[in-house]
């Protein structure tokens, strides 16, 4: 990929509205990111919206910090792009790495649970994830304290992958800024946040899709029946991976969410050979990638007019709980064409947010 268009897909990525799914339709509308950039005030118009295009300065500013680490990054679209990523519509535009790049393109199992973990946990987690590496998977967990810490921990010595909630840069939770320093070293981090990013609370739940997405499995070691963990299981049983927790004692709420998860088909883990029994058939090519939302062909088939009917037509059916695409063409009764470019258009206006699947949602807004 030029260097022009990387930079053009980094200021899409980086743009205030436009989220991983419409970055990719936008994509695959033009066929490239500059021409993408050079059609948006065509969609933004009937909005009287302006979409903030990062600049090609602050990109370049980006990169430039970004070496001076030792990282890089890489967008959706280049040949080191993980596929374990790309088989998904949600797959983030870029990544920054620092670290071994390699470790992204091995089979990886993700590891995730309580930060206020038991030490016999910990322990545990740390010697499932050496004996996983040990047969040659990649460990992918969030860098916590508690459960990712031991999961990180146990697979140093073959690689492990830390996806962070902030910037590359951004060591969180400070205790464990050894580790963090380590894996830079011997593993690799990697995040879809701008560098320098803070991590907020919002971002975690988006950084537990990536950890989802990574793992042909995810293992769940204690949790809690409300915590960010099992987040990160329905995401893999949602993406088609596997889901697969350690029991534990009933009366120990840290358990509570492992002990559902199991009740609900999870696969029950009592050591290292259960794991390996559920991944050994694997095939460890990624799924064939979801289609994302085209709307190349769609222009020429209907007017300004029809555009703004639909905007009215769905902001009746659509809610701050996701809906499907399909169901929203069902209910206001318009054509396949004309919702898909009309919602494109109620995102890049910050009015909509598209979720994994082929799904779609009211943007919140914090007051």
């Amino acid at each position: 990929m030029k260097l022009a268009e990387k930079i053009a897909r980094l200021r899409l990525i980086r743009s205030n509205t436009i989220g991983p799914i419409t970055f990719q339709t936008l994509i695959n509308r033009y066929g490239n990111a500059l021409d993408a950039i050079d059609r948006l005030p065509e969609l933004t118009h009937r909005s009287n919206v302006r979409v903030k295009l990062a600049s090609k300065t602050m990109i370049e500013d980006e990169i430039a910090a970004l070496e001076k680490l030792g990282g890089w990054i890489i967008v959706r679209g280049e040949d080191s792009y993980p596929a374990s990523l790309d088989a998904f519509d949600d797959a983030p535009g870029c990544l920054s790495l620092i670290g071994h790049g390699p470790l992204l393109h091995r089979p990886a199992i993700s590891i995730v649970g309580s930060r206020n973990s038991s030490a016999n946990a910990m322990t545990f987690c740390e010697q499932i994830a050496s004996e996983l590496g040990q047969n040659g998977f990649v460990i992918a967990s969030g860098l916590a304290r508690g459960i990712d810490a031991s999961a990180h921990h146990g697979g140093l010595a073959s690689g492990t992958i830390a996806v962070l909630g902030g910037g590359v840069d951004q060591i969180y939770p400070r205790e464990n800024e050894k580790l963090y320093h380590r894996i830079c070293a011997e593993g690799l981090v990697i995040s879809e946040m701008p560098l320098g990013m803070q991590p907020l609370a919002r971002h975690f739940p988006i950084r537990n899709r990536i950890i989802a997405s990574l793992g042909l499995a995810t293992l769940v070691v204690e949790a809690g029946l409300k915590s960010g963990s099992l987040i990160t299981a329905h995401e893999a049983n949602d993406r088609g991976r596997e889901v697969l927790a350690v029991p534990g004692m009933p009366l120990d709420p840290r358990s509570s969410g492992c002990n559902a998860l199991i009740r609900d088909g999870a696969i029950l883990v009592r050591n290292t050979n259960d794991i390996l029994e559920v991944v050994k058939d694997f095939d460890m090519r990624s799924p064939e990638p979801k289609p994302v939302i085209e709307a190349a062909e769609t222009c020429r088939s209907f007017t300004s007019e029809d555009l703004t009917h639909a905007h009215a037509e769905l902001r009746k059916f659509l809610s701050f709980d996701p809906i499907e695409v399909d169901e929203l063409i069902r209910r206001c009764h318009l054509s396949a064409s004309v919702v898909n470019v009309a919602l494109l258009e109620m995102e890049l206006a910050g009015v909509v947010t598209r979720l994994y699947g082929n799904r779609v949602t009211l943007t919140y807004k914090k007051v």
